[in-house]
């Protein structure tokens, strides 16, 4: 650990981070990164745990018997129990300095004071956000502008792969590695699980099981077995043998670590191998556990776990391209829903035409360039949704629904656009996860007026399922197929490019488990774009808003008569009767008969 503990003296490095397992002994570096800064370099200080709960039990558990036992602490840190405000459990004043320690969850006490030195322990566990002020790390940092010498250590075990905050500040320092010598042939090597090996035996009914007392490590390159005295003896000998740490990235001003539970002098080999065996269900009497595998993964190897997830195969849909465009759809289209993102400088559109048995056909992928806090967009997007499209016949197939995601940053313009056009079905909605109705019984209030809660999951995964039907003849019904246009076949289906498929396969769909029962959640890595799949979730919950049933198309010359109409009660749209009964009520006629007769009604 001296390495890690010695960068607080390097000029050259602002940051070191460190990706862990557990029992390493990472909590006794940030207790003597804190002690030497009380010490030698007094300085105003940061210690941020996870949560508040876990600040105090650091500051009671570790810290304090530290500034009782260290003599050259001792009397620097007055005691909690004086009766001096400057020294709390959580706040450590001494000559020159002061030690905040503090949870991650609180924004007023991180954004409250300057900074020179940050320690975060177990970042992973952050929230995203401190309160509504955003990434607390970045918070702690921003106190440190005015420090030219500040310093910072972050450290965690990692979590999921593309969501682990460790891995993510791991992958922008240098990545040192710690190299030991083999006991025996003195070849240099890392620590790895796959050398980690151990026998099988005859068990009392006469089956051969694992046997993890009998774990040792495998040299690389001899094969010799190392014990665990020997495997500790050569983590301490590292540096006398020319090991030790070793960068395997370029240095910009960041310095890496990367350390196992494989380096731990306090875990046997044996310990660590009974864990693998009962995450895997590899020992007399358990059982295959993803959480416990999870926990092996993140805690021994200090790898971040990767979720298996279900997903579309790109090839499989990219090679069905048709011929037809948004002039000349197959004669089975009935009708078409759009689905509008907003983006901070475009409006991404998808038309999508629906047939018989919800077999679909998108139609045209359309971006709007300009920003949408301008007019000008909206006039184009408007101007858009009036204009049908067409059968190969010359049959206009009408743009019947319409819902624009109010998500991003410009809510107050999608309302303003949706304003006095739901007479056209053109409605504001709002994506909600986990187990929803795609489109909602009612709508529902927010600050610029009346949404529609759709339930993207669930799209996501009725979208998920139909791109996985099976094509039959082109003359055949396949209900709930998706069909897709080639490419330039028309100058307005260009949009259906590699790039377009990317994004609608870019997302997967993860089994979690939440007090032991199982969950669905749909995840993309950071980064990656996924306007595709969002414009056709929002899309298919337009068709879901239309009470109409489609029925296939037999004889009719213009197929208006494939659509059964609704019942002249459900042609209304919500927002229009809320509002009707709110005037009904509020401004009430002043003949109590009549108030009476409106009522029955």
């Amino acid at each position: 650990m001296r390495e890690i503990m010695d960068t607080y003296n390097d000029p050259l490095i602002e940051e070191t981070v460190t990706q862990k397992g557990t029992q390493i002994g990472w909590t006794a570096v940030l207790g003597n990164v804190a002690g030497f800064v009380i010490d030698q370099d007094p300085a105003p200080t940061l210690l941020m745990q996870p949560t508040k709960a876990m600040a105090e039990e650091w500051s009671k558990a570790r810290l304090a018997p530290m500034l009782r036992d260290t003599t050259r602490l001792r009397g620097k840190v007055k005691d909690p129990r004086s009766r001096d405000s400057g020294n709390t459990i959580l706040n450590k004043e001494f000559p020159g300095g002061r030690l905040a320690i503090i949870g991650a969850n609180a924004p007023a006490e991180i954004a409250s004071r300057p900074i020179k030195v940050v320690l975060c322990d177990e970042i992973d566990r952050y929230p995203l956000s401190a309160g509504t002020e955003g990434d607390p790390m970045k918070l702690a940092e921003k106190r440190q502008e005015t420090f030219w010498n500040r310093k910072r250590f972050k450290g965690s075990s990692p979590t999921v792969k593309g969501r682990s905050a460790v891995e993510r500040e791991y992958a922008r320092s240098d990545k040192r590695r710690y190299y030991v010598a083999c006991p025996h042939c003195d070849h240099h090597q890392t620590l790895r699980w796959e050398q980690v090996k151990w026998d099988k035996v005859k068990g009392a009914d006469g089956k051969k099981v694992h046997a993890p007392e009998t774990a040792h490590y495998q040299c690389e390159d001899c094969g010799t077995l190392w014990s665990d005295a020997e495997r500790w003896q050569a983590v301490a000998a590292a540096p006398k043998k020319g090991a030790g740490w070793k960068a395997t990235a370029p240095f910009r001003g960041i310095a890496g670590f990367h350390l196992s539970q494989l380096y731990s002098s306090w875990v046997k080999l044996e310990k660590m191998v009974t864990e693998f065996l009962t995450a895997y269900g590899k020992l007399p009497g358990t059982h295959p556990d993803v959480e416990l595998m999870k926990v092996f993964t993140n805690t021994v190897l200090a790898e971040t776990w990767e979720e298996e997830g279900e997903t579309v195969d790109k090839s499989g849909i990219n090679n069905r391209g048709e011929h037809y465009g948004p002039d000349d759809l197959p004669e089975q289209a009935l009708i078409a829903t759009a689905g509008v993102d907003v983006q901070g400088n475009r409006l991404e559109v998808q038309l999508i035409a629906w047939g018989a048995g919800e077999e679909s056909w998108p139609a045209l992928y359309f971006v709007i360039s300009g920003d949408p806090a301008q007019d000008q967009v909206w006039s184009e997007l408007d101007d858009l949704l009036r204009e049908p499209l067409r059968t190969a016949s010359g049959r206009l197939v009408r743009i019947r629904a319409t819902c624009v995601d109010t998500g991003g940053h410009h809510a107050a313009q999608v309302h303003a656009f949706c304003k006095n056009k739901l007479g056209r079905r053109i409605y504001p909605i709002v994506g909600v996860a986990g187990a929803k109705k795609i489109w909602p019984v009612r709508a529902s209030r927010s600050k610029h007026g009346h949404v529609y809660s759709i339930g993207v999951d669930t799209a996501k995964d009725q979208i998920h399922g139909r791109l996985k039907i099976p094509a039959k003849a082109p003359d055949e019904a396949n209900p709930g197929f998706i069909h897709f246009p080639l490419p330039n076949e028309d100058a307005r289906t260009d949009g259906f490019n590699d790039d377009y498929f990317d994004q609608l396969t870019v997302e997967k769909v993860e089994t979690r488990y939440r007090e032991g029962k199982p969950y669905r959640v749909w995840t993309k890595k950071p980064g990656e774009r996924n306007e595709a799949f969002d414009t056709f979730v929002y899309a298919l919950a337009a068709r879901m808003s239309l009470p109409w049933k489609l029925r296939a198309v037999v004889s009719e010359p213009d197929a208006e008569s494939a659509v059964r109409a609704p019942r002249p009660k459900e042609q209304a749209p919500a927002p229009v009767v809320a509002a009707r009964a709110v005037r009904l009520i509020t401004k009430p006629r002043r003949d109590p008969a009549a108030i009476a007769r409106m009522f029955r009604r």
